[in-house]
């Protein structure tokens, strides 16, 4: 804490000799004061007071029960894992193509899972992601529409989604 408070001293000297030396207006001196009060929060301080957060995407492109689970167990595992070091995570499920079937109402084998994980997760967030391409195509196929789980939000594109999330910084893994 010494060094600290030498740093204090110093950038209040350096602020009264600088406003001695120049008349400031109401703008700068409120400016040198925030300034000077960044200057005295030590950098391992500030980092300590925001929690990091950790996200992660999950690719589902295949109608195949083992994948589905595969990618709610990776989901599970990550939110478990950053849950007891007291961190938060979020984690994004994006189904395309034959992988929708996880989000279809009328065809999921894991819709009970897919429910449970939503109320579960707090404080951390799963999200699951349909892909509105394969739906219409889907739905034009079968002359039908498709009804998703309640749990389940449309994107425009699942592959273009992802390819976002992953320009955001958000980590991705294919099950």
């Amino acid at each position: 804490m010494p060094d600290v408070r030498i740093h204090i001293v110093s950038a209040l000297i350096a602020a009264f000799a600088i406003s001695s030396a120049y008349s400031m207006t109401a703008l700068q001196e409120q400016q040198a004061s925030a300034i000077s009060a960044r200057a005295m929060v030590p950098k391992k301080q500030a980092a300590v007071t925001k929690p990091a957060l950790h996200r992660l995407v999950i690719q589902v492109n295949q109608n195949d029960p083992a994948v589905m689970n595969l990618a709610l167990n990776n989901a599970t595992n990550v939110l478990e894992y950053y849950r007891k070091k007291g961190e938060e995570a979020d984690v994004e499920i994006v189904a395309f193509g034959p992988g929708l079937h996880m989000l279809r109402k009328d065809t999921t084998p894991v819709a009970d899972r897919i429910h449970a994980m939503s109320e579960l997760s707090f404080p951390s967030k799963i999200r699951f992601a349909a892909c509105g391409v394969t739906r219409e195509g889907m739905e034009k196929k079968e002359g039908k529409p498709l009804e998703l789980l309640p749990e389940a939000s449309m994107v425009p594109s699942g592959v273009v989604h992802m390819m976002e999330l992953q320009e955001k910084g958000w980590s991705y893994v294919r099950p």
